[in-house]
């Protein structure tokens, strides 16, 4: 029998010796990928190719209500891409207290759409300072706001609606139909609450389309009203449609690990199916076609997302296709209405166009919030972005939020820690001992192993105990990373200090040096493996990691600090009380 257990013990000691090591350098090793995955986000982007305009036999980048494409024969030859236009066509700007429009005459298409509260970079006042004080260059920055839809050919996204006519009605008023609009700009003023941009077409067989924009003041909300007036003699039917029509950015190029990043691309939620990624792949696959009672369509990528929301009270069907040029579109259609001779009925939906803020998203529309993409972890990450924003509403500050959070992460698992932090408080007593067995039979391993797990066994020691605060944190430091990484209020918030935006690395390095000092404080806390080998890299791990740490968002740093802290000092009160003990 005892024969029979030696190989088993044997096993057990060097897996047990061993996967602390395995542990660590995994951790390591997610650290890198994540770094590779941030620098997807924040390196040096390649040069997006033109996208090249085709002259299209068919109106392809209209929905078809039938299942087939239109043809030649149902609608003029003209190019799916709405960014060039004939010089003559006409543009309406609009100005509020949040956006920037431009809205072409041609479909009344949203081609222009610029975010005035959100830059695309933001001064560091401290960092300016000091290069003025030590005479050195201020580079340039790029301080325009964001521009979400965007008519240049190299990044084409725009918002599209229109009407699609009935099989025995005369044709309506689509996104390549030319409005006319009684004024060429619009701007909020002061005391106003919203502003009406009304287009109108009239046909010659009597039927009057009326397109009118409502935008309201501190809402990245986008009314669309279309009120078709039928003055002719007869019936007319049609469906109202909207649609966001985009090239793809080729942002995701490069690193080991792209799918890290959060999803760029279009989103469909539907009654039954929910929340549904639909990749360009997908779209070039297979076109989505299905229905659902409410539900809206997306494209979303890092920070902002755009979404036309039809009415949730009515039956829409849903949409996408690849287009011959290389741009992608989804969207949904209404049912067909039928308007009688000398009636007129009113269509509606909602463009949403903005910063992915959760709490505001949740009022617009059921699962909008859910294009802030937390990827596999958002049942973690969405508990930690809401503790952040209870904390935040509290203290006002989103540096003291995540140190808040980090706090209460501690308190979640402290029994376990403890628990972890006395094991290795053990260990270290009992490390001489060790040290001294390993002398003692450094001829015979496998007698070594078996006083080594008699020792453990009479002094009650957990030799796994010690990586269980490395399991803890593995899953927890991943969703922080997504929460930092997508959400909105992180970027280009201030914390203290030198510390501007806490959605990128420190500029002066300061706070990964302090969590490479903290780490390497914690380490000397621990009882150091007994191979030579494994102890000489682990002794790199802190250098490692702050290099690492060098190019991570200073949130997430400030995390990794304020947890490395609050660890040496529990770490600490218990090696005390062990030793006391002992």
């Amino acid at each position: 029998m005892k024969v029979a257990l030696i190989p088993f013990q044997k096993n057990l000691v060097i897996r047990m010796d061993n996967l602390r090591f395995v542990l660590i350098t995994t951790f390591a090793m997610l650290v890198f990928m994540l770094y590779q995955a941030w620098q997807i986000d924040y390196g040096p982007k390649p040069e997006i190719p033109a996208v090249v305009e085709t002259a299209a036999n068919t109106r392809e980048d209209l929905p078809s209500t039938t299942g087939q494409p239109q043809t030649a024969e149902q609608s003029p030859v003209i190019s799916p891409v709405v960014a060039e236009h004939q010089a003559t066509t006409k543009i309406v700007t609009v100005k509020t207290d949040v956006l920037a429009v431009e809205i072409d005459l041609q479909g009344g298409t949203v081609r222009s759409l610029d975010l005035l509260n959100y830059p695309v970079e933001k001064e560091n006042t401290v960092v300016t300072k000091l290069r003025n004080l030590i005479g050195l260059s201020i580079p340039k920055l790029n301080t325009t706001p964001v521009r979400l839809f965007n008519s240049e050919q190299e990044k084409l996204f725009v918002a599209q609606s229109g009407l699609i006519a009935g099989a025995d009605s005369a044709p309506a008023a689509d996104h390549h139909t030319v409005f006319n609009s009684e004024q060429n700009s619009y701007e909020l003023q002061a005391g106003q609450e919203s502003v009406v941009v009304s287009l109108t077409w009239t046909d010659n067989n009597g039927l009057v389309v009326n397109k009118s924009f409502i935008f309201k003041r501190g809402s990245y909300e986008i009314s669309l009203q279309q009120k078709v007036k039928n003055e002719s003699e007869k019936p007319w039917s049609g469906r109202q449609y909207s649609q966001l029509l985009r090239v793809q950015f080729n942002e995701n190029s490069g690193g080991m690990l792209t799918g890290l990043r959060a999803f760029d691309g279009g989103v469909v939620y539907t009654e039954k199916e929910k929340y549904k990624k639909v990749s360009y792949d997908d779209m070039t696959d297979e076109n989505l076609d299905t229905s659902s009672k409410g539900g809206w369509t997306a494209m979303i990528q890092h920070y902002f997302a755009s979404a036309w929301i039809p009415p949730a009270d009515q039956e829409n069907h849903f949409y996408t296709k690849k287009l011959k040029d290389e741009s992608f579109v989804i969207g949904s259609y209404s049912p067909q209405i039928t308007v009688a001779a000398h009636a007129e009925v009113q269509y509606q939906a909602q463009l949403f166009a903005g910063p992915k803020i959760q709490p505001v998203m949740e009022k617009i529309a059921p699962g909008l919030e859910l294009t802030v993409d937390y990827s596999v972890l958002t049942f973690i990450g969405k508990p930690i972005y809401w503790l952040l924003n209870k904390i935040h509403s509290l203290v006002g500050n989103w540096g003291f939020a995540i140190i808040g959070v980090t706090l209460c992460i501690k308190l979640l698992f402290f029994p376990l820690s403890q628990a972890s932090f006395k094991s290795m408080a053990k260990m270290r007593k009992v490390q001489p001992r060790l040290k001294e067995l390993q002398e003692r039979f450094a001829d015979d391993r496998q007698r070594f192993n078996t006083e080594m797990m008699a020792l453990y066994k009479k002094e009650k020691v957990n030799p796994l105990g010690g990586c269980l605060p490395i399991l803890i944190q593995i899953p927890v430091f991943m969703a922080l990373y997504w929460v930092l990484g997508e959400t909105v209020e992180f970027r280009q918030t201030e914390f203290l200090l030198w510390i501007q935006d806490l959605s990128i690395q420190d500029p002066f390095y300061i706070l990964p040096l302090i969590m490479g000092v903290t780490m390497k404080i914690q380490q000397s806390l621990n009882p150091p493996p007994i191979d030579p080998i494994q102890a000489k890299v682990i002794k790199m791990f802190p250098v490692v990691f702050t290099v690492f740490f060098l190019f991570f968002p200073s949130g997430l740093v400030l995390y990794w600090v304020v947890n490395n802290t609050l660890s040496i000092f529990q770490q600490m009160y218990i090696t005390k009380q062990i030793e006391k003990e002992g």
